[in-house]
This record gives C-alpha cells, sequence and structure tokens, in this order.
C-alpha cells in the first residue's frame, strides 16, 4: 500500500532526467525543491506523475511533493524520490493526498470528508467514479474546513488514485 509522505517547498530549478532511453528522452524531469528550513529535495517527474489540475510548475513556485514513503530510494543528497502527486500551491484550495477509511477520514486524522450529491468523484484519468471512495488513496481538492479534529469539510472534487 502506498503511504503518501509530503514535501512542501519553492521550486528551485527544472531540469530533464536523461534515462538513457532514447524514445524516453524529454519525458522525464527533476524538480528540485527547497523548503523554509533550507531542506532540499529532488523529485523525479515521470509522464504518469498527477499534477492536480494539470499546473504548469515554474521556478519559484510554491509546490508539494507526493512520494511514497515505503519506495526505495537511492542514498545521496539531496534525497531523490519519484513524485507521485504534485500541487502548485494555490489560495483558493487546498489538497489533501491521503488514504481515507470507511468514514471518509484521513490516515493521519486531520481530514474528514463530507460528500455531497453533486461532489465530482472522479478517476486520475478524469473520467467519472461509480465505486465507493472509503477505504481508499484519495487526492481530495477542498476548501473551507471546520476547526474541530478532524476538520471536516465538503470537497470539490475527489481524485480515486486506483
Amino acid at each position: 500500500m502506498v503511504q503518501f509522505n509530503p514535501f512542501r517547498g519553492t521550486v528551485t530549478m527544472i531540469q530533464e532526467f536523461i534515462t538513457g532511453v532514447n524514445e524516453e528522452e524529454g519525458c522525464y524531469k527533476i524538480i528540485s525543491v527547497e523548503n523554509e528550513t533550507g531542506a532540499l529535495v529532488n523529485f523525479i517527474v515521470a509522464p504518469t506523475t498527477y499534477f492536480v489540475d494539470q499546473a504548469i510548475v515554474n521556478v519559484g513556485d510554491m509546490v508539494t511533493g507526493y512520494y511514497d514513503r515505503n519506495a526505495p530510494v537511492p542514498f545521496i543528497y539531496p534525497p531523490q524520490y519519484r513524485a507521485l502527486v504534485m500541487v502548485k500551491e494555490s489560495s483558493y484550495q487546498k489538497v489533501k493526498v491521503d488514504y481515507f477509511d470507511s468514514q471518509l477520514v484521513s490516515s493521519d486524522d486531520f481530514l474528514r470528508l463530507n460528500l455531497a450529491p453533486n461532489t465530482p468523484i472522479l478517476l486520475a484519468n478524469g473520467q467519472p467514479f461509480s465505486g465507493n471512495p472509503a477505504n481508499r488513496n484519495l487526492i481530495v481538492i477542498y476548501g473551507p474546513a471546520t476547526k474541530s479534529i478532524p476538520a471536516q469539510t465538503t470537497p470539490y472534487r475527489v481524485i480515486v488514485w486506483c
């Protein structure tokens, strides 16, 4: 099971990532991110990396990259993680990437979802999801939330990470 781990910071560099396969030339990027304490992370961005809202990321943008905490990584500095989900920060929406249980509460007990009948629930490819989103990894795009623990929100959109 994927355990999403976030790293938030400012994009300091974007460059090509060479895989050694000619057909893949230009398909992979390294996005270097530095957080407010000066910690650096290099995200390997593949064609399969999900960018929320298909946002274009540039140097200077504030982003959060999510990677699998359990995936093996090379023992180098700065750490290099395969980005699963990238979020370009926005003042009008928040994003939570996590496993949500049968009560639609995130694994860290930070957020509880109150789905409305008109809440779009989609697959990563944009197609409607017809099943129950509970007990799954979700990308939740939301706005206002209560100050309770866990915070409760009616999301703008839910993406099911199959």
